[in-house]
């Protein structure tokens, strides 16, 4: 955790260390500490852009010349100038989360990157990419399969993770609509599952970059996430 913001530093800590699956191994408030983190090994850095010494552009910038290439990005800031934004993206960052947030977004985030990074990791190595799929690791830097969801073949579990079946996953996908954001409580009643189910087939649609998230503000401020089908390449 990168932010020079002690209170906000504190608080996101929290957060990521109280989502499963996360192990919070630092948090510091400059860019040269966070320069000298990377160095020993970390899976991923959230990174504030405003920072004491060196930016958190000058950071990802030094973390490509030193070829540190196994430690993944998100960027958490308050920085919405286009200059920033631009910068920051250049370097294929997998996220750039807009500050103020809540606990939900985050660790939707959050789930959404780990998920992406089994398939990173694990059984994507053997999935033949298409057109989409290389025209989105130009532009992202990142590889994000996304599955066909017409019928699936006999074994219909093969490539998908534990736990997600390509049955009720076809439902998911029939339920969401390119233009109409939906919430995971109208996707559950949609689908005839719970609430919980149909987080976890989102959140598997979001990694594979089959949806897109949004958010819906509230008059206190607290956003709702909505999912959408994210529009063929």
């Amino acid at each position: 955790m990168v932010d020079d913001d002690a209170g906000a530093r504190a608080l996101h800590t929290r957060w990521v260390a109280a989502t499963e699956g996360f192990t919070v191994v630092g948090a510091v408030a400059s860019g040269g500490a966070a320069l000298a983190a990377v160095e020993h090994g970390v899976d991923l850095v959230l990174l504030d852009m405003r920072l004491p010494d060196i930016s958190g552009v000058e950071v990802l910038h030094r973390m490509h010349v030193a070829g540190v290439e196994d430690t993944d990005v998100l960027v958490v800031s308050s920085s919405r100038d286009q200059v920033t934004v631009r910068q920051a993206l250049a370097a294929h960052p997998v996220g750039y989360l807009l500050k103020p947030f809540d606990r939900d977004a985050l660790q939707d985030r959050l789930r959404a990157y780990a998920a992406e990074r089994r398939l990173r990791d694990g059984a994507q190595r053997d999935v033949p990419m298409g057109q989409g799929d290389v025209d989105r690791l130009l532009s992202t830097g990142s590889v994000r399969v996304v599955r066909p969801t017409g019928p699936a073949p006999t074994g219909a579990q093969h490539g998908l993770p534990k736990g997600v079946s390509a049955t009720t996953l076809e439902r998911v996908v029939a339920a969401l609509d390119p233009v109409d954001a939906r919430s995971a409580d109208e996707v559950a009643a949609a689908t005839g599952t719970s609430r919980a189910t149909a987080r976890r087939y989102l959140d598997h649609l979001v990694a594979t970059g089959a949806i897109d998230l949004a958010h819906r503000y509230g008059r206190r401020g607290r956003p709702q996430v909505l999912y959408r089908l994210t529009p063929a390449p």
